[in-house]
């Protein structure tokens, strides 16, 4: 029985199979962090360079999530809304229908609310403990490339796995979560749960994006000053200076 609409023997394994599958790949998540974290840092050269990389990342990231909460908290009235614009469909109807119909956009409208903080909190938790385990894998990969491509590979592989398995993981719960609840009225749901997901997955993606591409050019500026870019300014002519 999901969301009190009968199921068939085989509906009821698969669903509950889904929910094993989102938690077999979030437990395999923190499986690799556990792994990725035994890994040295490498000389205290690198890792002084590593702990700059880390503070101006967790600043990015603190930064990011303080302009992104009054969204969420402003779309998240506008999803409890939209169902006094858009009424629910028949199957959310049928779902509930020991309800009066003004109950049942009441509930709708709360279930498409909560799955769309749902959905973005788990866009960002994929976001934030991406990014971090991103830079915690960047200098053991570095380290590991001393000793052996092979390794190397293989914390580079599994930092990247993590974000995989949590993206996976998480929508797999998600979804299952809500049909598991609402049953045949899931889709007026899982509007909600898809919303929150894409709408911050786009703006950490386009968010992080910038602050990688600012972080390439100035490490590319700064490689360029201290090695050759004064000794070519010194050989060019001048005309050729003028951009």
């Amino acid at each position: 029985m999901f969301g009190s609409i009968s199921a068939t023997l085989f509906e009821t394994i698969s669903i509950w199979g889904v929910l094993f599958i989102a938690v077999l790949g979030l437990g395999y998540a923190f499986m690799l962090k556990t792994q990725i974290m035994k890994y040295d840092k490498g000389t205290p050269k690198m890792q002084e360079v590593w702990t700059s990389i880390r503070q101006g990342a967790d600043a990015y990231l603190s930064r990011q999530l303080k302009s992104i909460l009054p969204l969420i908290i402003i779309l998240t009235g506008v999803l409890f809304f939209s169902v006094y614009v858009i009424p629910p469909t028949d199957e959310a109807l049928q779902r509930f229908s020991r309800f009066s119909p003004d109950m049942v956009r009441f509930i709708v409208g709360i279930g498409r609310a909560a799955a769309f903080i749902m959905g973005a909190f788990f866009s960002l938790t994929v976001g934030q403990f991406g990014m971090r385990m991103a830079v915690e894998g960047n200098v053991r990969v570095a380290s590991a490339s001393r000793r052996s491509f092979s390794e190397a590979l293989k914390i580079a592989y599994r930092t990247g796995t993590i974000t995989g398995m949590l993206t996976d993981g998480l929508g797999l719960l998600g979804g299952t979560m809500i049909f598991i609840i609402f049953g045949i009225a899931s889709p007026d749901v899982l509007l909600g749960f898809g919303f929150g997901g894409t709408l911050l997955a786009l703006f950490m993606r386009v968010g992080g994006g910038i602050y990688t591409k600012a972080a390439d050019v100035g490490a590319d500026l700064v490689g360029k000053v201290e090695k050759t870019f004064p000794r070519m300014i010194r050989g060019m002519p001048r005309s050729s200076l003028i951009w």
